[in-house]
């Protein structure tokens, strides 16, 4: 008998409809989607869902929407192969299968009172903007809000309003970089690990949630502890390994864990002793 979640078998892809389509960059594409049961796709931030294009395949794919904004979900989609090109090139009303949500979550409940640094690189944003959202939604509920996003180049930055209007708001600490810069640039050029000198914080009551790049986790690490931030309470996040979503294949296995069904978040104190993890 084929496992079930929320009495939803996770072999068999639900029927969804594509609601918006947006270019995001020369790379991305954000994808607004409804199931077409219309009920919530019962997701948590860090969940992801795997995407079918039938008759080409399915790819696992972060979900960048908090659950606390409506029936619908987002997805921001990098064509990087056949399956995410073929995704590139569908319109709003096309019919997809999604399958999940899967995997574990980023720590809602266990960060409830504390404080919470946000390190999101490129693509990394994507899983992580669906955290900072709830948190918004849920703002008396978490301490300090500290948000450092590093993108490669201005016009490779993603949600550019959002970006805005989290640094305009006064319950938020938000600062950028790119690590090259254009004309129209003003702000900070480097790499993200030139942010942390930026910051204080209270190490005892952080948490930190690293996302981006697998080279950006080796030098944002060293900077949160640096900070005196414990390993426990560094988060990380490692979906870029995945493939089937529910520890078939093998493809996430790193050692004796699965990406798929131990993470995609992990605990660096989890994986520490693991180095091929990054």
């Amino acid at each position: 008998m084929a496992r079930e979640t929320k009495g939803q078998s996770i072999y068999l892809p639900q029927l969804a409809t594509i609601e918006r389509v947006e270019t995001m960059t020369a790379t991305e594409k954000y994808f607004q989607i409804r199931l077409k049961s219309k009920k919530e796709l019962g997701h948590k931030p860090g969940q992801f869902v795997e995407v079918s294009v039938f008759g080409i395949g399915e790819a696992p794919i972060s979900v960048s929407s908090s659950p606390t904004q409506g029936k619908g979900f987002e997805l921001v989609v990098r064509k990087v192969g056949n399956v995410t090109g073929a995704l590139h090139r569908l319109q709003a009303g096309s019919t997809i299968g999604i399958r999940g949500p899967f995997g574990k979550n980023f720590p809602i409940e266990e960060s409830k009172g504390r404080d919470l640094l946000f390190v999101a690189g490129g693509i990394g944003l994507v899983p992580t903007r669906s955290f900072i959202n709830y948190v918004l939604d849920n703002r008396k509920d978490y301490g300090r809000v500290i948000i450092l996003f590093g993108s490669r180049s201005p016009v490779e930055r993603l949600f550019t309003d959002e970006l805005a209007s989290w640094g305009k708001r006064s319950d938020v600490e938000y600062l950028e970089t790119v690590d090259r810069g254009d004309e129209s640039w003003k702000g900070n050029v480097g790499v993200i690990t030139t942010l942390f000198p930026k910051i204080d914080i209270n190490p005892a009551k952080t948490t930190c949630i690293i996302v981006g790049p697998p080279i950006m986790y080796r030098f944002a690490i060293v900077e949160a502890k640096k900070k005196n931030i414990k390993e426990e309470d560094i988060i990380v996040s490692l979906e870029r390994r995945m493939k089937c979503g529910v520890g078939k294949c093998g493809h996430c296995q790193i050692n004796n864990l699965y990406c798929c069904l131990d993470g995609p978040v992990f605990k660096l104190s989890d994986i520490q002793p693991l180095p091929e993890a990054f």
